[in-house]
């Protein structure tokens, strides 16, 4: 029988008052790349803790790659890689002797260590700076080594936890073509984590997270087709009074970010004219695009991504941070 990559049932974490995760339903199909979107606090990295057993669940069920995450942990582990937020490569040591040592703690057989470590740093393009320590390399070039060391025990399910944060956007592209490359070469799950909307856009499905819960769930290109009006940005004086404006003379509901307004309507290049004519607003430009993947959050929650990082949220205590010392 073929399990999932990954299924919960009602899972969820509670810290004292606060329900970091709310009881989410899931399942990840083997061979997808898999995306959590949401703003930072919205229970992401909880949920990959729980689902890595790096933290028991309060209530609710999870298995990995078909191992109960809490009856089974050590298989689970055993089916994992995993690369955190925060970096945990040794950067006193090498590239190859960081990958041995990983090789080491996962028992990786010793005749297929040194085939497999040329393996995931060709892939990474990393082999021809084997010998170098770590604290040499930059941080895209980190980041790959961490996922080239995810990879060496053969996972069956890869987890990524907001892999290209603090990233320059040439070297997060380039993350990504390593992450569409090693899914092929592989033949493995990939679960990652993000708040980059363009990110998102790459996975074959992505689940967007807010407040713990799962509010929408799907391919981005339908999440897209689902929201269906044009966005419409304008620039003003006054966001707040153009919100208002907009409301009264329109019955458009508006979000204003300083002086930027974001708004959907149908058909959105047809609107602007009777925008310009009727709404009396002192309006410095205006741009019209197709739905994003921001727009998807922002149809199911009143806001963007951006604002709801801005205004923060409840968040559990980081969950990870005792395990990010060092490797399980």
């Amino acid at each position: 029988m073929t399990h999932p990559a990954v299924e919960t049932t009602g899972l969820a974490k509670h810290y004292g008052d606060v329900e970091a995760v709310r009881g989410i339903d899931l399942t990840v199909h083997r061979g997808e790349i898999f995306g959590f979107l949401g703003p930072n606090g919205a229970g992401k990295s909880t949920t990959i803790s729980m689902l890595c057993t790096l933290t028991t669940p309060t209530a609710g069920e999870a298995r990995v790659a078909g191992y109960d995450v809490v009856r089974e942990r050590d298989s689970v582990r055993r089916s994992i890689g995993l690369v955190f937020q925060d970096p945990t490569l040794d950067g006193y040591l090498t590239a190859e002797r960081n990958l041995r040592f990983h090789a080491e703690l996962y028992g990786v057989p010793r005749a297929d260590v040194g085939p497999r470590l040329r393996g995931v740093l060709e892939m990474v393009g990393l082999w021809d700076r084997r010998g170098a320590k770590v604290a040499t390399f930059s941080g895209g070039m980190r980041r790959r080594l961490e996922i080239a060391r995810g990879l060496l025990h053969s996972p069956r399910v890869l987890f990524l936890d907001e892999p290209t944060v603090g990233l320059d956007p040439q070297t997060r592209s380039s993350i990504w073509s390593y992450i569409r490359e090693l899914k092929e070469a592989e033949d493995i799950t990939v679960f990652l984590t993000t708040h980059y909307m363009d990110e998102a856009e790459h996975c074959d499905r992505i689940a967007i997270m807010d407040g713990g819960r799962i509010i929408a769930l799907d391919t981005p290109a339908a999440l897209k087709a689902g929201v269906g009006k044009d966005r419409v940005q304008i620039e003003t004086d006054d966001g707040a009074a153009a919100v208002a404006a907009l409301d009264e003379r329109f019955g458009i509901r508006a979000v204003a970010s300083g002086d930027v307004v974001v708004f959907h309507v149908d058909e959105g290049e047809r609107f602007v004219p009777e925008l310009f004519s009727r709404s009396g607003l002192p309006i410095r430009s205006v741009s019209v695009a197709r739905p994003s993947l921001d727009d998807v959050f922002m149809s199911y929650t009143g806001r963007s991504i951006r604002d709801a990082e801005s205004t923060g949220g409840a968040r559990g205590p980081a969950a990870l941070a005792a395990a990010r010392g060092g490797r399980r």
